[in-house]
């Protein structure tokens, strides 16, 4: 986008800058440009398009073109905007979480599916323990959606639960779910607290994925979030093999990860001689993310 003295109206500034992010090869170029301008001018998308005509300030104007090449310069639009849609909830977003994806909702709707099923009917709190809960998405769509839930959200990183607790605070959750800072399960070991659901999407990615990742989240997003050792399964092991230790008789692990490594994950539970009920469910693009499975009863 040039520097020049033209007075810009809504319209024009975006269509100049669908083009010129289109020719930056950006992704959803239009969608992008009105994102980032519906930003900067404190409204919505929609009232854009019925305030086309109107003028966009200098200050304005500046702002947007900053934001445009921090988005050319590859940080995703979430950290430019600071927001990001999950569970038709808006998240806080920065570069101390990794941004919540669309496959990560299948967690929520399993945690949500087996707390019908199982939990609801028995007149009592169901307690859900949230690994790795980075900006507290996971956590806080399932306790808008399970109200007699205890929950814990639990991450390693401070300045990522700083996040997740404005994050429930926006949402009227503060009450609703305790945010703990420790690794893994190290912060239940002395009084071996027990949960009915424990649900986790670790760092799965790995070592030689992460190089080959794309520069919007391999330069931006946390690795700590992203990366699993250099076979991308060290978390997912360990939460398999120590979760049982936590979990309720009858209580449930749910793990998300990649496709590649559900039918491993599996293999883990069924050798632990710990865990039945063991399933893989897949994403809304069809391939397999998560893998669920039940504590025996003891």
């Amino acid at each position: 986008m040039t520097r020049d003295n033209k007075k810009w109206i809504i319209n024009d500034l975006l269509t100049v800058s669908t083009d010129f992010l289109k020719n930056k090869n950006i992704e959803s170029p239009r969608l992008s440009a009105e994102l980032l301008l519906a930003h900067q001018l404190k409204t919505d998308r929609i009232r854009l398009y019925t305030g086309f005509d109107q003028p966009v300030g200098e200050y304005d104007l500046s702002q947007y073109r900053a934001m445009i090449k921090r988005l050319i310069d590859g940080e995703p639009l979430q950290y430019i905007t600071g927001v990001q849609e999950f569970w038709s909830m808006e998240f806080m977003v920065n570069s101390s979480v990794l941004i919540p994806r669309p496959e990560t909702e299948i967690l929520v709707e399993q945690a949500v599916t087996v707390y019908n099923k199982y939990f609801k009917e028995e007149g009592r709190r169901v307690s859900i323990l949230d690994i790795g809960t980075g900006s507290g998405a996971i956590a806080l769509a399932a306790a808008s959606e399970i109200n007699d839930a205890e929950i814990t959200a639990l991450d390693i990183s401070h300045p990522a639960l700083e996040t997740a607790m404005k994050n429930a605070e926006k949402h009227g959750l503060t009450e609703r779910v305790k945010f703990l800072q420790g690794d893994l399960f190290s912060p239940f070991k002395e009084n071996r607290q027990h949960f009915d659901i424990i649900i986790s999407n670790p760092p799965y990615v790995t070592a030689a994925e992460f190089e080959s990742l794309p520069k919007k989240i391999k330069d931006f997003e946390p690795k700590t979030a992203l990366v699993g050792d250099d076979d991308g399964l060290c978390y997912i092991r360990t939460i398999i093999n120590e979760a049982y230790n936590f979990l309720s008789p009858g209580g449930w692990l749910m793990l998300e990860m990649a496709p590649d490594q559900t039918d491993n994950a599996v293999k883990m539970t069924r050798a632990t001689g710990r865990y039945s009920d063991e399933k893989i469910v897949k994403d809304y693009s069809n391939k397999d993310r998560v893998v669920t499975a039940r504590n025996k009863f003891n």
